[in-house]
């Protein structure tokens, strides 16, 4: 005999499905159906931004792990008259960061800066190549962020907020914009690293609560772009039309039934994974691009060839209408021996980026794409104290309360710095921008106002820059 429990339960669903015309049935279905409204409108399908924008575009250059600022980008004379001497005491005083110790020393920077440009920015000798982008960079050396540890600051740069489940950078973009690449998903990732993987993970390109559709999809820089797109062997174009046919038809009946949006989001994809299977493998083969091209992001140098290649693949998607693409590389936590560890990585990286920036510009695509370089926060004026002193050897440790990052094209304005830090570049001390301030920016050179691009989850409105966010207008042109 069912319990009471059970019975009252289902007396209710009768009430509600039977009573009054169904209504109540009516009332679910509604609100099933409304989810499921958001969800067709999938990334393939490109839809209007707010107002114009500069933008069509977006290649974020993740250097996860967070680049010395210090050592590339923010040149300090005063560190150099305090080298090695302990931090003043007039700097310690309401300082509250349980980083800097009694006796943490000023650590100068061991590298030989020089201006660049008709703007006359900073460089180091660790990035000669971007060095030479100068008057299309802006450099903003003022950024801040909420926390020091790699994942949760690395989930704040990507996703808004430091918790695990929410929508990454270029799942809002593509939620919020779609993307003009029929063959191809709205929103890449290509990874590319030194021997180490990204701390977040692919929480960091998730899709969060939005449909499953708008999450990252990892791309391969050789062999199949995506592992099991190839069809099988024995298995003919028809076949497997015919297979996937069945199957869409079996999800539309489930969908009809269900009204859930992750059904049409699995039907999309299918249609995609099927799509790509002939345009996939076209975007990876370079034996299209001129060896100047080539020898621009340094394909046939055994050190930049796997960031030079992922570089030049951005630049190919971007060509084919995806929206978002994101390049990650680690690692830049030189908790010790940055000298040679920096360097390791510049060597690397530099000549891609730069190589695609010039690239991007000489094909007239710079103006449409913004393109983006940094890490989740900067490094410490002081040296890393837990991991030994020994001359040459000295790292640096996390730093969230001022940082630099790049940007360019896609409505930023070039050639300029923004933002000043104080003698040791601790604080801001002028134009201070806070991660939500630049994913504003970034969603406001797209078309989009960060206030209104949200998405309704559990009784609340969402969004990428939370709770904050200005648009930095000192960045646009």
């Amino acid at each position: 005999m069912e319990s009471p429990n059970i019975l009252a339960a289902q007396n209710r669903r009768c009430f509600l499905q039977q009573t009054a015309c169904g209504l109540g049935g009516i009332a679910l279905s509604q609100l099933l159906a409304d989810t499921a409204q958001t969800a067709r409108a999938t990334p393939s399908t490109t839809r209007l931004p707010h107002f114009k924008p500069h933008a069509k575009n977006v290649i974020f250059i993740f250097m996860s792990g967070a680049p010395s600022q210090y050592d590339l980008y923010s040149p300090k004379p005063e560190m150099h008259r305090l080298h090695r001497q302990p931090v003043p005491e007039s700097f310690l005083q309401n300082l509250d960061d349980a980083l800097i110790k009694g006796s943490a020393q000023v650590f100068a920077s061991p590298r030989t800066f020089t201006k660049h440009g008709e703007c006359g920015m900073d460089f180091s000798d660790y990035v000669p190549h971007l060095a030479t982008c100068a008057d299309e960079l802006c450099m903003v050396r003022s950024m801040h962020t909420n926390v020091s540890n790699h994942h949760p600051a690395q989930l704040v740069m990507n996703c808004g907020v430091p918790l695990f489940g929410h929508p990454s950078m270029g799942s809002w973009v593509t939620y919020g914009l779609g993307s003009e690449a029929n063959d191809l998903p709205g929103y890449v990732v290509l990874l590319s690293n030194s021997g180490e993987g990204v701390d977040g993970g692919s929480s960091l390109w998730n899709n969060g609560f939005l449909p499953s559709e708008y999450r990252g999809v990892n791309f391969r820089s050789n062999g199949d772009p995506i592992l099991h797109l190839t069809t099988p062997k024995g298995i003919s174009r028809r076949t497997q039309r015919s297979r996937l046919d069945a199957i869409r038809t079996l999800n539309e009946i489930r969908l009809q039934d269900t009204r859930d949006g992750e059904i049409e989001s699995r039907i999309a994809s299918y249609e995609l994974a099927y799509r790509m299977q002939a345009a996939a493998p076209e975007l990876v083969d370079l034996s299209d691009e001129t060896a100047k091209t080539q020898e621009l992001y340094g394909i046939n140098n055994e050190t930049t060839q796997p960031f030079g290649t992922n570089c030049l693949l951005a630049r190919r998607m971007v060509e084919r209408g995806v929206r978002f693409v994101q390049l990650y590389h680690s690692t830049w936590d030189d908790h010790s021996n940055l000298n040679a560890k920096l360097k390791t990585n510049c060597d690397m990286t530099d000549l891609p980026a730069a190589g695609l920036i010039k690239d991007l510009k000489q094909r007239g695509l710079l103006d449409d794409t913004l393109v983006i370089w940094g890490g989740e926060f900067g490094r410490t004026p002081m040296n890393e104290v837990r991991r030994g002193n020994s001359p040459g050897k000295e790292g640096r440790d996390h730093h969230p309360f001022a940082f630099t990052m790049l940007l360019a094209g896609g409505g930023i304005k070039g050639g300029q710095v923004v933002g000043e830090t104080d003698e040791l570049g601790y604080h801001p001390i002028k134009d201070p921008i806070h991660v939500h301030d630049l994913q504003a920016t970034i969603l406001h050179c797209l078309g989009m106002d960060h206030e209104q691009l949200t998405f309704r989850h559990q009784g609340r409105d969402f969004r990428l820059t939370d709770i904050g966010g200005n648009v930095v207008k000192k960045l646009l042109v």
